[in-house]
């Protein structure tokens, strides 16, 4: 009950709509029991007594009735569908409102097919109560009532003997909803399960592809969407059995009615028109108590479907702003670690859910290898892994540059995301300018925080509206600049409509040194002061290298500059260098400091640059002991 209420307390804000649809309703209620009343009137004395004035006065009734409650339908209907997609369009928005605002943690762990599922389906469920179960329910309650009282004021005997069958149709109708609410749960989650299957199947095509395992994937869809059919045909299979036996039950009062009424009608203390009127009022009630069965499936699927979207709404960000915070528009840039210490398995047990995978868990079963090179795979429920991030401290200075490096999985993507509060540090502090980022607004600290990816998402717009995605209000000219500093705008100038270019679905349709390149004009056109580069190289040529390497000496110019870096050549110029190993930081320095010492960074240099800077040195060598030819 109390998620039904919830769900109705998105119409209060619509009450004026919510009042004029139930009067409407009200209106055409009363009309329609209205009818039998004029019919008992027409037979009674129109035809019984042969007065041809009645008959034209029941007529011209008739159709005055008919008419005013054509309106009232009107005006019932549009307002309780106008306030039932306001109530849907509501729910989507403080959805999407809430999803963007939850942290990282809880994405880690969302299924995305799940969460579309409730961001659709659930809330259309939810709508369809709001508005036709409702409705259906309050009509069903005053059709019942009104009847009843109509019924005993003509016999109060024919009454008992027509609500003989209502206790059936009422154990009937509990039966059936104990039944179908776990159903419906099922067709629920299973509908979210084949969303995250196409999800998956859709945004890997190509990987699909590349491995030819089209056969594969079309047998799991084909699986999934198997089993969302077996439950769905299991549902309708107990609603075809349950509403015709409530017809049934309900027909079996008719019958009564007749046998009963017709007895009296021959020893003359019942009139044909009563027994008429009664029995109409009798199949009135017909459709209420077909619409009965609906009302309950409405209902379980509303409850059902409210436990989904309610799990969303009231599930805390483990990142939170705290209120009344002062506005930093601008800062310096300066960043300290102070004894920071950082744990997955902590940030993702501030998530309600986590741990326990239920029916209505947005969370997927297993948590995945993370995309990101250094989150540590979890598996199981509850187990805080071990500390990604044990004892960092640091400081980097306004205009400097650090460089992490380390073996995939050392932290080095998890200690620069502290910094904007993706995650909130298990212990110790990160601080901006001598202040803890929890006392920045979340907006400010990260508008002043810039970020290269690996993985650049460009977005399907236009390359400009895509570069401008920090800074919406930026010109054209600004726009321009930012390209031109990224090394971008020669391609753009190639494309068909240049800056007006369609980018498809995350960039599909450019190279991966192209949306690097825009990914570093996005980051420029903000302005940072601290700017976090995350591999930003890693999966380019050696050509798009040195493009994107220039791009960024222009990016970091006068900025905090933090570097994660698997390839030396970008790093040799940092003011520090930090070497993690398992979280830890085991060597800082420069890179002429480093090399000169034993330990991982002399081990990695061995490997991919002693050789170039020992060929270069020697060529060096040759250049100047070569003696110069005077013509």
């Amino acid at each position: 009950m109390a998620i039904l209420l919830r769900l109705l307390r998105f119409a209060y804000k619509y009450r004026l709509f919510t009042l004029i649809g139930y009067l409407c309703l009200i209106g055409t209620i009363i009309l329609n029991l209205v009818q039998p009343l004029i019919f008992r009137q027409v037979i009674d004395v129109g035809i019984g007594e042969r007065n041809t004035t009645a008959l034209m006065e029941m007529a011209f009734a008739i159709v005055v009735v008919n008419v005013v409650s054509s309106f009232c339908g009107f005006g019932m209907s549009y307002c309780n569908e106008y306030v039932s997609q306001r109530v849907a369009y509501d729910i989507r928005n403080d959805l999407y409102d809430h999803l963007q605002r939850l942290s990282f943690a809880y994405h880690d762990r969302a299924s995305t097919g799940e969460l579309m599922s409730r961001v659709t389906s659930d809330v259309e469920h939810s709508r369809v109560f709001v508005g036709t179960g409702v409705l259906q329910l309050v009509n069903t309650v005053i059709l019942y009532v009104s009847i009843l009282a109509i019924m005993l004021s003509l016999s109060w005997e024919l009454s008992l003997v027509s609500l003989a069958t209502l206790p059936l149709i009422g154990i009937t109708a509990v039966q059936y909803r104990s039944r179908v609410q776990p159903m419906f749960r099922q067709v629920q989650r299973q509908w979210a399960v084949l969303t995250a299957v196409l999800q998956e199947n859709i945004t890997g095509v190509r990987v699909v592809k590349a491995f030819a395992r089209e056969p594969f994937e079309v047998s799991k869809f084909k699986t999934e969407n198997d089993a969302y059919l077996e439950r769905n045909v299991a549902t309708t299979r107990l609603q075809s059995l349950v509403f015709p036996m409530m017809v049934f039950i309900s027909s079996m009062g008719t019958v009564a009615i007749l046998w009963y009424g017709g007895l009296q009608v021959i020893e003359g203390s019942l009139s044909v028109g009563s027994l008429i009127a009664f029995n109409s009022y009798l199949m009135r009630l017909a459709g209420p108590t077909r619409q009965f069965g609906a009302i309950v499936a409405w209902v379980s699927r509303a409850i059902a479907s409210g436990e989904r979207l309610f799990e969303i709404l009231d599930t805390p960000s483990p990142v939170r702003e705290r209120s009344g915070l002062p506005a930093r528009s601008t800062i310096d840039g300066q960043v300290t670690f102070e004894n920071v210490v950082f744990s997955y398995g902590k940030a993702f047990a501030a998530i309600p859910g986590y741990g326990a995978v239920t029916e209505t868990s947005a969370f997927k079963p297993i948590v995945h290898a993370r995309d990101r090179e250094d989150r540590t795979l979890l598996r199981g429920t509850g187990a805080s892994p071990a500390s990604v991030i044990q004892e960092i401290n640091l400081e980097a200075h306004p205009n400097e540059v650090v460089a992490l490096i380390g073996h995939t999985g050392s932290g080095k993507s998890t200690l620069t995301s502290l910094i904007p509060r993706f995650y909130d540090v298990s212990s110790g502090s990160v601080k901006v300018d001598g202040i803890d980022v929890k006392e920045y607004r979340l907006a400010d600290l990260r508008r002043n925080v810039g970020i290269v990816m690996q993985e650049t998402l460009l977005f399907s717009a236009t390359v400009a509206e895509n570069i401008a995605f920090g800074n919406v209000e930026a010109s054209m000219t600004d726009i321009k600049r930012a390209a031109h500093a990224a090394q971008a705008y020669e391609f753009i100038r190639d494309l068909p409509e240049q800056f007006e270019t369609k980018i498809g679905e995350r960039g599909v349709n450019l190279s991966g040194g192209q949306r690097q390149r825009l990914a570093i004009a996005r980051a420029l056109l903000i302005d940072p002061r601290i700017l976090i580069l995350d591999d930003a190289t890693a999966s380019v040529d050696m050509k798009t290298e040195f493009q994107i390497q220039e791009a960024l000496r222009e990016l970091m110019a006068g900025r905090t500059t933090f570097i994660v870096a698997q390839r030396l050549s970008t790093i040799t110029h940092a003011d520090q260098i930090l070497v993690l190993d398992h979280g830890r930081i085991v060597q800082r320095g420069t890179h002429l400091e480093l090399i000169t010492v034993p330990g991982p960074y002399l081990d990695i240099y061995d490997m991919q640059l002693r050789d170039q800077d020992e060929a270069r040195d020697a060529a060096n060598r040759e250049i100047v002991s070569s003696p110069t030819v005077i013509k």
